[in-house]
């Protein structure tokens, strides 16, 4: 069942990335370290939540294994990386994401160590709509030399594809109370969640990540 879910969530961030094109294109990514560190393997950490839904941290670190593999990395297993902590006495985000990173390599072995802040999660209710808003920043650190590789943002609604509803104001007031009940009896926000880690963690984008060493486009990059 829960291939199954993953599998959806793939397919429909696959179309959500096609569909925002090449939008919100920043400065060009400096690319010097990351290609000189030429990481193999990332650790992953648990992102800290900025957001009032407790359970965003876990919801995201749950969904961002499979857009790093399919980039070409190996990655930790995010529940023995989690577990590790919590055997070493690390149980918020907070203080993992302070541990030096020297100590990381030595205990993990992984050549990067991604950090990942959710400023955004979960559903909000507004006069005349409801939508759930994803946001994330992630930091991409060399673990053997603590130097910064790579930095990307992303976001995702569920207000991205909404058409405006019929019936006027009162439609309109309908449809919000429906999608609200809609948002939180079917925990939409990690369905987007998984919209925002792809967006954030797909190789090959403008200013994205590049293709590990297990994808067969090692070496290419988006054009900026």
């Amino acid at each position: 069942m829960m291939f199954k879910q993953l599998r959806l969530i793939l397919a429909v961030a696959a179309l959500a990335i096609l569909a925002t094109g090449c939008a919100n294109r920043g400065p060009a990514m400096d690319y010097t370290a990351y290609r000189e560190s030429h990481p193999a393997s990332i650790l992953v950490l648990p992102p800290v939540n900025k957001s009032p839904d407790i359970t965003a941290s876990y919801s995201l670190l749950s969904l961002v294994t499979m857009p790093l593999a399919e980039s070409g990395y190996y990655v930790v297993p995010v529940a023995v990386a989690d577990e590790t902590f919590k055997q070493n006495g690390l149980t918020t985000a907070d203080e993992i994401q302070a541990v030096p990173v020297d100590k990381l390599r030595s205990i993990f072995g992984a050549d990067a160590g991604l950090y990942i802040t959710v400023s955004q999660y979960g559903a909000s209710y507004r006069v005349v709509d409801s939508v759930v808003n994803v946001e994330a920043n992630a930091r991409l650190i060399d673990l053997r030399t603590g130097k910064e590789l790579w930095t990307g943002h992303a976001f995702a609604s569920s207000a991205e594809n909404q058409n405006s509803s019929g019936g006027g104001l009162i439609g309109m007031l309908v449809t919000a109370v429906v999608n609200q009940l809609i948002n939180n009896l079917s925990d939409k926000s990690h369905a987007i969640a998984g919209i925002t880690s792809w967006r954030l963690l797909s190789a090959g984008q403008p200013n994205g990540l590049l293709y590990g060493p297990r994808s067969p486009k090692y070496g290419k990059t988006a054009t900026n």
